[in-house]
């Protein structure tokens, strides 16, 4: 297993036997072997650890390392435990709700071939149950710090076919090189999930380091496994990691416009929620967009009262930093999702 080293795979599971199961099936079909298989169990008590070490400790394909934790850390902080124990030049994630093509691993790695400012390579991600529909290409952005996936819906058209750069990688199926993670660190642990994957990448960017997109690394994904799409959990995580995110890496002439910018989007949403269209029109009648509003405004109060810490670790970020303010702005224009196509594409 020497050539291990070269890569190693994480995969954070909490409560999903079965989808686990499928998920290591397709890295056990993977063309570039061997690599290590790093295997964050987050306090499982349906049997997956058992099934991980009946059915692939003495996997051919994979060294299995198994790390398994007596409660749910959640999805940042099992990742960073994946990340210390890592011996890859390079770290892969794949969610435990994804299934992977056997070129996965070995398309995501020609990204960093001879560009050693790439530091992140973003897989094609397809819906599980529909692999003509697409799940995310990468990302973008808007300007109050709501991210979404890129062609998230769309028809997989050949329009995404093409090698590019893009914001950063959906952690759903992402590449990192080593030595980048070195040098801005792992995820922020208090985002524990949802957005997490954007604070990190946009970290990198202002860091100096880009990402590329792979179209030939395809993976097929359960949407909203974890916690399920109508979560007013998952609604909660994701508002208040979009205000962290904003006011732990925006630049001050952006983040002083948060405001106009989350109100802009509020009345885009509640007009696309009248025509039954985007995010809101999941939650049906005045009970849903009640629980919409009360879990915004909750949301809003716990970032409030994070906001401190995050500006603590905004000033930490000083010596990491090579993008100026406005080279941040312009990354950020370069790649931000209009506010019809935000309001009326479900999350």
């Amino acid at each position: 297993m020497a050539e291990a080293v070269k890569l190693s795979v994480v995969v954070v599971n909490w409560n999903r036997r079965e989808l686990l199961e499928a998920c290591l099936k397709s890295l056990e079909r993977q063309h570039l072997q061997p690599f290590e298989v790093i295997l964050v169990d987050n306090g499982s008590t349906d049997g997956s650890r058992e099934m991980m070490e009946k059915k692939f400790g003495k996997s051919e394909a994979f060294r299995l390392r198994i790390v398994a934790n007596r409660d749910n850390r959640g999805f940042c902080e099992a990742n960073n435990q994946g990340f210390a124990v890592a011996q890859g030049e390079f770290v892969a994630l794949l969610n435990n709700d994804a299934e992977a093509e056997p070129g996965w691993l070995e398309e995501l790695l020609r990204a960093f071939e001879g560009r050693s400012e790439v530091g992140m390579a973003a897989s094609k991600i397809l819906v599980w149950e529909d692999p003509s529909r697409i799940d995310k290409v990468g990302h973008l952005i808007y300007l109050d710090g709501q991210n979404r996936g890129r062609g998230t819906g769309e028809i997989d058209r050949g329009q995404y076919d093409s090698v590019e750069e893009v914001l950063w990688p959906d952690g759903c199926a992402a590449m990192y090189r080593r030595s980048m993670l070195d040098e801005i660190g792992g995820f922020d642990e208090d985002f524990f999930a949802y957005g997490d994957d954007a604070e990190l990448g946009l970290r990198a960017r202002i860091a100096g380091w880009s990402c590329l997109y792979i179209p030939t690394a395809r993976v097929r994904h359960h949407r909203g496994a974890t916690l399920g799409l109508l979560s007013w959990r998952r609604l909660e995580l994701i508002e208040r990691n979009r205000v962290l995110l904003a006011v732990k890496l925006f630049p001050w002439s952006l983040l002083c416009l948060n405001g106009v910018y989350f109100l802009a989007r509020v009345g885009a949403g509640i007009w696309a929620g009248a025509r039954n269209r985007g995010e809101v029109s999941r939650f049906p009648g005045l009970r849903g967009k009640l629980g919409i509003v009360c879990t915004i405004l909750k949301a809003d109060l716990k970032a409030f009262w994070m906001a401190p810490k995050m500006l603590r670790k905004r000033l930490r970020l000083r010596p990491i930093r090579r993008l100026r303010s406005s080279q941040v702005r312009s990354l950020l224009a370069r790649h931000q999702i209009g506010l019809k196509e935000l309001s009326e594409q479900a999350l």
